[in-house]
């Protein structure tokens, strides 16, 4: 039997090869029930160059949940400013087998809203 995960992570395989072969910066997004992660990947998928989160405590202090799209915007825009900072501008968006949907649409478009090309 396969379940919810393993279909999931079955999608995000597939995409992340993808990114690979094209040597692309990565912008990884990972959802859970209570916070929304998102990661700034170099091009060989070695090196975090920046990160960002509901867990961190400037974001806890903004945000009421972090488990909603507001929440999820601020993670966005916050990743957006530090990719800048660390001179990427240019990614390729990974939701790990998320739909595009809800909060991973959110944080998305913040990202873009942002400065951040994907």
């Amino acid at each position: 039997m396969i379940d919810k995960n393993i279909s999931r992570l079955r999608r995000a395989a597939k995409t992340r090869a993808t990114i690979a072969r094209l040597k692309a910066v990565r912008m990884t997004v990972h959802r859970t029930n209570t916070h929304i992660y998102a990661q700034i990947i170099d091009a060989t998928g070695s090196k975090v160059l920046a990160a960002a989160s509901t867990a961190e405590k400037e974001v806890r202090g903004q945000v009421k949940s972090g488990s909603n799209k507001e929440a999820a915007a601020v993670v966005g825009k916050r990743i957006a400013e530090r990719a800048k900072a660390a001179g990427v501008t240019n990614v390729a968006f990974d939701r790990s087998g998320f739909a595009y949907h809800g909060r991973v649409k959110a944080l998305a478009e913040a990202a873009r809203e942002a400065g951040l090309t994907f």
